[in-house]
């Protein structure tokens, strides 16, 4: 029987009692490891992070802290080596794609090291200036942000086991708020080793970081008011989190990353031989095939003029086309695996509904894989296509079904305004991208859209060596209103405010100028 991998609670490492869930290699369905919670007093657990952990983090100040997140870094990228073969094992991602993860993850948490050295040596931040309260100046008004005498419960999706982990744990430690981390089941290798080498260490104080693998149940229960969640993952698990008393009736504060009907919007002004055109194509194609399209950021909907439909589809399919799927071992493949089998049974479902209302353009699992067989959890790129503006808001299962695999749709639109109302039928999400030359239009058409998302990138050749659609820097916040969760992560020092409480101190400006 494969490895039980052991929980880290109340600072010593314990097993659960059950046989627990089996990771598997998606491509060879080879048997990894395992994870299991049963038996953990969850409640225990809580109050030590809580009683312990905090006591023991607001000894330090945010600089101190920082010097943590320092030391972390350190140790993860001494340890690399071995977070990209557990990634190859366990998610089936050829070295680029677990880079995304491993690398992003500990580059946002080595930003967080650095902006915590800048802030100040006590231990809550100022917020604005101080407010007069009376006409003789006597008396005002200064807010602060104080850190929440809780803990964070991190609960992370399968396709992002070391960034979900790590661009959540900076701003919370960081704030003074200890940590318990739930990865998804499916993929908890990789988080569980990092934490491993972290422990192992001796960076953090007792009760600062927990981590629980196995199932989530009785995580919410253990909840109390001052306490917070930061979820990604699936609409349904948020509907879940947000209906739970804890939620509903302690007011915990949470913040939610869901599903999104990403977009990439070709202006009307671009031509098929301007150099923002094939950006265009190639963003498309690296979001879908980057971790086999399992990102939250990935593009799902291409919207272009009507007049360049055919050679945006011409374009993207013969690019789509030399694309190698399969065992990421061989140095050829260029995309590997869905994470798991049942993830690829949902993939090919949704493809399989998607294709009742719109065309296929390309298949790319017409083609064998390499050194991989069809029952593995390999799935090939697939681009879906209306060609038509009139059609193009009648296919409503392309603007409400994300298939969360390397699947897009490409739509023509007619002009300006019906890209707005097609982009608009996503009901909120993380990113949309636009691509072209005139910086009026551009500007027009981001700020018509902005209110939908968490962000808008805006590409035009000045640009065209930065970074991409996709990619999820620190310094920008992270999130999405509607359909998207409505959460809000990263974006420099905004992140550590959910971590903090806003409070408005009143006083004589004397003594309000000591703080």
């Amino acid at each position: 029987m494969t490895k039980l991998l052991a929980n880290y609670v109340t600072d010593q490492w314990l097993v659960g009692s059950a046989e627990g869930f089996t990771l598997k290699d998606p491509i060879t369905g080879e048997s990894l490891v395992r994870v299991d919670s049963t038996g953990l007093d969850l409640n225990a657990v809580f109050e030590y992070a809580r009683n312990i952990g905090c006591a023991e983090l607001r000894k330090l100040n945010y600089q101190s802290r920082a010097l943590l997140l320092k030391s972390t870094v350190k140790v993860l990228n001494e340890n690399k080596d071995k977070y990209y073969e557990i990634s190859l094992k366990n998610s089936g991602t050829v070295k680029n794609d677990s880079a995304v993860d491993i690398e992003g993850g500990i580059f946002t948490l080595g930003y967080y090291a650095k902006l915590g050295e800048s802030l100040s040596d006590k231990n809550y931040l100022l917020d604005s200036d101080f407010v007069s309260l009376a006409k003789d100046q006597s008396f005002g008004s200064q807010h602060i942000y104080a850190p929440l005498p809780g803990i964070a419960l991190l609960i992370n999706a399968f396709n992002f086991p070391a960034w979900g982990f790590l661009e959540k744990m900076g701003p919370a430690i960081l704030s003074g708020v200890p940590i318990i981390l739930k990865p998804a089941s499916s993929t908890a290798w990789l988080a569980h080793e990092m934490v491993q080498d972290i422990i192992q260490a001796g960076i953090f104080p007792p009760g600062a970081i927990t981590l629980i693998c196995g199932s989530s149940k009785g995580l919410l229960d253990a909840l109390k008011p001052f306490d917070v969640v930061s979820f990604t993952g699936s609409a349904q698990t948020a509907k879940l989190i947000r209906s739970h008393p804890a939620i509903t009736e302690f007011s915990v504060r949470v913040n939610i990353e869901a599903d999104s009907l990403n977009s990439a919007w070709l202006m009307e002004d671009v031509q098929s031989t301007d150099p923002v055109f094939e950006l265009f194509i190639k963003e498309v194609c690296r979001e879908m095939t980057v971790k086999s399209g399992q990102k939250c950021t990935a593009i799902r909907r291409i919207f272009v003029p009507e007049k360049l439909f055919s050679h945006v589809a011409q374009a993207i399919t013969a690019r789509l086309s030399k694309t190698l799927v399969g065992n990421p071992r061989n140095d050829s493949v260029r995309m590997g695996s869905i994470v798991n089998l049942e993830q690829k049974n949902t993939v090919l479902k949704g493809i399989k509904e998607l294709s009742n209302q719109v065309e296929i353009i390309f298949d790319g699992n017409s083609v064998d894989f390499v050194d991989a067989s069809k029952d593995s959890a390999c799935v090939a790129p697939v681009l879906f296509g209306i060609s038509t503006a009139k059609e193009a808001g009648e296919a409503t299962s392309v603007h409400e079904l994300e298939v969360f695999g390397p699947v897009a749709t490409l739509v023509a639109y007619k002009d300006t305004s019906q890209a707005i109302e097609l982009i608009a039928k996503g009901q909120g999400s993380l990113v949309v991208s636009l691509y072209g030359e005139q910086h009026e239009s551009l500007i027009k058409g981001g700020l018509a859209i902005a209110a939908l998302h968490g962000r808008v990138h805006i590409v035009t050749s000045e640009t065209l060596a930065q970074t991409g659609h996709g990619n999820v820097m620190p310094q920008t916040i992270h999130g999405g209103p509607g359909r998207s969760g409505g959460g809000e992560e990263l974006g420099g020092i905004r992140a550590l405010h959910f971590y903090h409480r806003k409070v408005g101190v009143q006083a004589h400006p004397n003594l309000l100028n000591r703080l």
